[in-house]
């Protein structure tokens, strides 16, 4: 299996949008509002909530409560890359 890489920073933006950085420097740019279409996803159309996203333990994955979470498979395959952080330091 593939190994992926872990997240090590997010923060949620408007429009249901995450700023996600990997620990490989790379930084992308994740929408939900295909997921809020979905039953399980729906509670996150609640903004209080969407906003206290934090990064799972190891960096495995994004967690808002017991029920709601994203893993770094998802994020990183379906992110849309906006820099690396090598690339801004470079």
């Amino acid at each position: 299996m593939e190994n992926f890489p872990t997240i090590k920073y997010v923060e949620p933006l408007s429009n249901y949008r995450l700023f996600v950085i990997f620990d490989n420097g790379v930084i992308k740019l994740y929408s939900l509002n295909d997921r809020l279409q979905t039953p399980a996803f729906q509670a996150l159309k609640d903004e209080k909530l969407f906003k206290g996203v934090q990064v799972g333990s190891g960096g495995y994955g994004l967690i808002w409560n017991d029920d709601l979470d994203l893993s770094e498979y998802e994020l990183w395959t379906k992110g849309v890359e906006i820099s690396s952080i090598h690339a801004l330091a470079g």
